[in-house]
């Protein structure tokens, strides 16, 4: 640990899944395979909606991007270094990697609007079409991907200012795999009961805003197909239930790993 004022631990020990041998092996043959197959199918993906003209669409243009995110994610997030970690007996990372490990929740933030990008898309689709290329414009859609980008990195940033004014002098032991903010906290040598709580407030007033808009955009969306009773509605219904199946995996995860 360095000396000062504000003592920093140079490192953090994971305790890991388990202590077993054999689940250890079984997890590392499970997340290895799984995350192979992620990697394939995000890369494969994005390739596939970057050479197809047909899919040169604003719908595909979030979708695309949502998919690199979700490659980034793959493979600067925790599962590298857990699957690396199933290797080794004493599972540690710096404290420079479990800062990175942390910033990664710009992805959660792009990915959040890139969801709300999504459902503005299927509402002007289904519920505006003659103005639909108007609205969804290609300038438009830069925009939604700027502001997405935006509210990731300054999410991400708010959280690493907590990590900034805070000393670390005592148990530098994380029961967990992977470093996160909250855990964080726990283990500085000061009253973090405040800054646990501002943490809460930032991130669940981003993903509850997010789902809020989400909700809203479903209820439009389903009123007019139920008013109109559109020709396409059973297609747009087909795809509306494909937007929201992401959705509920996305904000099922980010809830699972919350609790």
């Amino acid at each position: 640990m360095d000396e000062g004022n504000h003592l920093i631990a140079s490192e953090f020990i994971f305790l890991g899944l388990t202590h077993s041998w054999e689940i250890q092996l079984l997890l590392l043959v499970f997340s290895s395979v799984l995350y192979m197959a992620s990697i394939t199918g995000n890369i494969l993906i994005v390739f596939y909606a970057t050479i197809d003209p047909h899919l040169h669409s604003p719908k595909y243009f979030s979708l695309a991007r949502l998919f690199f995110i979700d490659l980034g994610a793959c493979s600067a997030k925790a599962s590298p270094k857990m699957i690396y970690d199933l290797f080794r007996k004493r599972k540690a990372i710096s404290f420079g990697g479990c800062i990175v490990q942390i910033f990664n929740h710009v992805i959660g933030g792009v990915e959040m609007v890139l969801l709300v990008t999504m459902a503005f898309d299927r509402y002007v689709a289904i519920c505006k079409p003659l103005h639909y290329l108007t609205i969804m414009s290609p300038r438009m859609c830069i925009l939604f991907l700027a502001a997405a980008w935006a509210l990731g990195v300054s999410h991400s940033l708010f959280q690493l200012a907590f990590i900034a004014i805070l000393p670390f002098c005592g148990p530098n032991v994380l029961d967990s795999f992977y470093c996160d903010l909250p855990w964080l906290l726990r283990l500085a040598c000061t009253d973090t009961h405040r800054l646990q709580f501002m943490v809460t407030v930032n991130s669940g007033f981003i993903c509850v805003g997010s789902f809020f808009i989400l909700f809203i955009s479903y209820i439009f969306i389903l009123f007019t197909l139920w008013k109109h009773s559109l020709g396409g509605s059973s297609k747009a219904v087909s795809t509306l239930s494909a937007h929201t199946t992401v959705v509920l995996l996305f904000f099922g995860r980010t809830v699972f790993v919350s609790t």
